[in-house]
């Protein structure tokens, strides 16, 4: 065999054996992007769908509606229903049995008593504080300009239950002041207060900075230097027996967001 042809074979068998290399680096690198690929997919978040059911602080009604809004919005295929009222009677609904996947209380003590109870998954978060204000007629006719002059002979004034959040804040805050204030009624939660003053049942309502501000021209707000003696933390936390704790999850994380905080801010609420 002449020293060409053997030359000649040496090279077919060296650029047979690159091929073979190149094919197999080829075929590591296809199976190493599937791999990618599948381990991608495979850490995605699942789409979220179905109802989530939240139960919250009357005070809550316009920010928490508006955030459900926006939660349906980036979450095509849930739905967020919610039960206002008063935190206690909320806390007995959950502790009671009441079908909730979020509990919002507009105090520590009435998060208490679900807490307690064992029917919180978790740690509540503190995502907002509130602060008391006085909602008088619009004009204020009857020139409240304290505390004080809630006690006025003759003038309807309205409180929250003592059970209540904002009742607690009230008592907490004339109690501060070395007040003693015998309302025409008390009411079971905050914007039940507030009602009374929008219908001109009462001439004045203890209630929160938020409320006042809902209510736009109904009401006419008048602060007092007790009421920062008395301001409510906001607890909020997902329930033991949620039905669909990852979009709960969610919507609590939607709450405690950049985004959340200013919504909540544009109420009228205080940060953490």
């Amino acid at each position: 065999m002449t020293r060409s042809v053997r030359r000649t074979r040496r090279m077919l068998q060296l650029a047979g054996a690159g091929a073979a290399a190149l094919m197999a680096l080829s075929a590591c690198s296809s199976s190493d992007d599937s791999s990618a690929k599948a381990d991608t997919s495979g850490s995605a978040s699942p789409k979220l769908s179905g109802t989530v059911t939240v139960f919250a602080a009357a005070s809550l009604k316009e920010s928490f509606t508006t955030l459900g809004k926006q939660f349906e919005e980036q979450h095509p295929g849930t739905k967020v229903t919610f039960n206002f009222g008063g935190s206690d009677s909320l806390a007995a609904g959950i502790t009671g049995g009441a079908p909730a996947d979020v509990f919002a209380a507009a105090s520590p003590k009435t998060m208490a008593l679900v807490t307690d109870k064992k029917d919180a998954a978790g740690t509540p978060a503190t995502f907002v504080r509130n602060q008391l204000e006085i909602a008088t007629l619009p004009g204020n006719p009857d020139k409240v300009a304290s505390l004080k002059d809630l006690t006025k002979s003759g003038l309807k004034v309205v409180l929250c239950d003592r059970t209540v959040p904002c009742g607690a804040a009230a008592q907490k805050a004339l109690e501060a002041s070395d007040l003693k204030l015998t309302p025409v009624s008390y009411e079971q939660d905050v914007k039940s207060a507030l009602t009374k003053v929008e219908l001109k049942e009462a001439d004045a309502a203890v209630v929160y900075k938020t409320d006042v501000k809902a209510a736009g021209d109904k009401v006419e707000g008048v602060e007092f230097p007790e009421s920062a003696k008395a301001i409510n933390d906001y607890p909020i936390a997902l329930l033991k027996n949620a039905q669909n704790a990852e979009a709960a999850k969610a919507f609590i994380t939607l709450v405690r967001s950049a985004e959340g905080r200013r919504v909540l801010s544009e109420a009228g609420f205080l940060k953490p």
